[in-house]
């Protein structure tokens, strides 16, 4: 059995955890989340605790088994506090800016580019470099962060691009450096 599945997972106020059939589904202050089982993984609520346990003594399941205590862990708390990820732009000219539903990003190319920001997010721009993409799923906040990302990743000469905040860019000397 997985050491993390063993844990129990708190709930704190304001938070339901329903169980029907196949699906998990956790209500909070901040939306409902739903999760699909697999078969065999049982989940149960007691004393405000939820508890991740498995249906027989199949290898193929134990895999399963920490996956979903974390699953369900971040729907609770997803629910609760929410989830984040800040981005920088660094480059002259680079720039983003909200309109409505749509991230319009200025990324030194010829055209600008527009990325629809998908249900649940909440999107903000602070200094006209700084992307906050907020919500209650943490897959959806790093996808669509990963595909912010994506348009124009750091790249190693001059560190231009976009990065996640304290992400580390490793530097590369380039062709004058090599001549010596």
């Amino acid at each position: 059995m997985s050491r993390k599945g063993k844990l129990p997972i708190p709930l704190p106020k304001g938070v339901e955890v329903k169980i029907s059939n196949a699906d998990v589904s956790v209500k909070g202050p901040k939306g409902t989340l739903t999760q699909r089982l697999v078969p065999g993984v049982e989940i149960k609520v007691e004393d405000n605790e939820v508890t991740v346990s498995l249906n027989g003594d199949e290898q193929e399941l134990a895999h399963f088994h920490g996956l979903y205590r974390t699953l369900v862990h971040n729907m609770v708390i997803g629910t609760t506090e929410g989830f984040e990820k800040k981005l920088e732009m660094i480059g002259v000219g680079y720039r983003a800016a909200v309109q409505g539903e749509l991230l319009d990003l200025q990324l030194g190319f010829s055209h600008p580019t527009k990325l629809a920001i998908p249900k649940g997010l909440t999107v903000k721009v602070e200094k006209n470099t700084t992307i906050i993409i907020a919500g209650s799923d943490k897959h959806l906040v790093g996808q669509f962060a990963a595909t912010v990302r994506s348009k124009r990743p750091p790249e190693p000469y001059q560190g231009k691009g976009i990065r996640y905040v304290g992400e580390y860019v490793r530097r590369k000397a380039g062709k004058a450096a090599a001549k010596k």
